[in-house]
C-alpha cells in the first residue's frame, strides 16, 4: 500500500456546529483553524483549536485510513482517495461539530465533518481534545506550519513573478526583431519594385524617325528656319520682279 509521501499541508477554518443536546453558552470563540498534515509517510495528524482553550487533535494511520475508504464507499486507487481526502478538507463547508458533557462544562468533544460535495460521500473523523503541554504544543506547531506554508506561497509567488518578467523580456525582443524583420522584406519589396520599373523603361521601344522629325520637332529644335520660310516679301518688290520676268520674255519673243 502507498503512504503520504506527497501530502501538502492543508489549512483551513472549518464552520462551527453543535451535537444534539448541547448549548454553545456564553465564552466559546466562534473561530478554529484547522491544520491538516503528514508527519510521516505512513500517519495523518489533523489538529483544530481556536488558540484558547479548545484544542482538538486525531491521528489516523495508513491502515486506518484504508479502513475508512471501504467503510464510507469510496472505490478507486489509494491515490484517488488521498486526493478526494485533499478536496473534502479543502471545500467551504467543512464544519467542527462540537460537544458538550453539560452547560457548565466546557467543550468536551469534537468530529470533523467534510466531504468534497453535495451527494459525495462524508467523511467524519472524531478528535481527542489536547490539555495542558500538549494542547501549547499543538498550537505551537500549528503557528509554525502557518508560517512554513507563508513562505512557500511567497517564495511561488517571487518565482512566478520572475518567470513573467522573462517571458515579458522574450516577448519584446521577439516583437522588437519581428519588426525589424517586416522594415527589411519592406524595403527589400520596394527595391525589387524600383529595379523592375527601370528595366520596363530601358526594354521599352525607341521612338521612330518620323516622330523625330515631325514639324513640330523641327519647329521646334530650329525656330528661326520656321520664321524664314513664313516671311512676307513686299508688294513693291514683287512688281519688280514680275516686270523683269515679262521683260524677257518680250525679248525672246523679238528674237
Amino acid at each position: 500500500m502507498e503512504g503520504l509521501q506527497e501530502f501538502e499541508p492543508i489549512f483551513n477554518e472549518p464552520r462551527i456546529g453543535w451535537a444534539k443536546n448541547s448549548n454553545p453558552g456564553s465564552g466559546l470563540m466562534d473561530q478554529f483553524l484547522m491544520h491538516i498534515f503528514a508527519p510521516d509517510d505512513n500517519h495523518l495528524k489533523i489538529q483544530v483549536t481556536d488558540y484558547h482553550s479548545n484544542t482538538f487533535e486525531a491521528v489516523k494511520s495508513v491502515m486506518q485510513l484504508d479502513d475508512m475508504r471501504d467503510c464510507i464507499g469510496i472505490g478507486g486507487s489509494w491515490t484517488e482517495f488521498v486526493e478526494y481526502l485533499v478536496a473534502s478538507f479543502k471545500a467551504e463547508d467543512v464544519k467542527l461539530v462540537l460537544e458538550k458533557l453539560s452547560d457548565s462544562d466546557g467543550v468536551a468533544y469534537a468530529k470533523l465533518v467534510a466531504q468534497k460535495s453535495k451527494g459525495m460521500p462524508l467523511i467524519s473523523i472524531s478528535l481527542t481534545k489536547l490539555l495542558d503541554n500538549a494542547a501549547r504544543d499543538a498550537m505551537a506547531n500549528m503557528s509554525f506550519g502557518l508560517f512554513k506554508a507563508f513562505k512557500c506561497t511567497k517564495n511561488l509567488v517571487v518565482q512566478e513573478k520572475e518567470h513573467s518578467l522573462q517571458l515579458t523580456k522574450v516577448i519584446s525582443a521577439e516583437k522588437e526583431r519581428s519588426e525589424n524583420t517586416q522594415s527589411q522584406l519592406g524595403k527589400r519589396q520596394k527595391l525589387e519594385k524600383m529595379n523592375s520599373s527601370d528595366r520596363l523603361d530601358v526594354s521599352g521601344p525607341p521612338a521612330s524617325n518620323g516622330a523625330q522629325n515631325s514639324p513640330d520637332k523641327l519647329a521646334g529644335r530650329d525656330p528661326a528656319s520656321t520664321k524664314v520660310t513664313n516671311r512676307v516679301v513686299p508688294a513693291f518688290r514683287r512688281a519688280k520682279v514680275r516686270g523683269a520676268l515679262l521683260q524677257d520674255i518680250e525679248d525672246d519673243k523679238d528674237n
